[in-house]
């Protein structure tokens, strides 16, 4: 995993220290030796939109990243999912905010689960309700792709590519399923 391991008691501040918990648990933990606090590190949930214009839904919004990692490169509109959102809410200001795009939610349609980052992410499909966008501080640029068009090897995250290739598949046969992937 890429995150980087919890040095300080979110409690007391004391250093940690990794080792089986007293209360029978299984896993290495963060453990404080002063306060006994054990810390939980879980999965981070990355929440976004596969927002599509037309009826046939034939094109699908990207936003050009204007932050780190992968500045300059394609994306749906996502990211980190805050406390007290569900994952729907997430999404959709996710989707406001990287490229103020006016749409409607959809079932949720992938579930992305990349443990080697510590991470889930989540796409819900939407329908774009305007082609008028105004992207946030974090995107250069929000635009419509058709299938073709979509520019695979400038995509930011495998994750993406993933989602767009099940969105595009789906809609040749005509039928949106609900996917679970696991990323390696």
């Amino acid at each position: 995993m890429h995150r980087p391991p919890l040095n300080h008691c979110r409690v007391c501040g004391t250093s940690v220290v990794y080792r089986l918990p007293d209360d029978g648990d299984t896993k290495k933990r963060a453990v404080c030796p002063s306060c006994n606090n054990v810390h939980y590190e879980n999965p981070l949930n990355v929440v976004g939109t596969v927002p599509v214009w037309g009826e046939d839904g034939g094109h699908v919004l990207l936003c050009k990243r204007n932050i780190e990692p992968r500045k300059g490169f394609w994306t749906l509109p996502a990211g980190f999912m805050e406390l007290g959102e569900t994952t729907a809410q997430g999404a959709a200001r996710e989707t406001v905010e990287e490229a103020g795009a006016q749409f409607e939610m959809q079932p949720i349609f992938t579930i992305m689960n990349v443990v080697r980052a510590g991470q889930v992410h989540i796409f819900y499909r939407a329908q774009l309700l305007s082609t008028e966008f105004d992207p946030g501080h974090e995107t250069m640029e929000a635009r419509l792709f058709t299938e073709s068009e979509i520019p695979w090897d400038d995509i930011a995250f495998r994750t993406v590519k993933e989602t767009l290739r099940l969105y595009f598949a789906n809609r040749k046969a005509g039928d949106f399923g609900f996917h679970t992937v696991d990323i390696e």
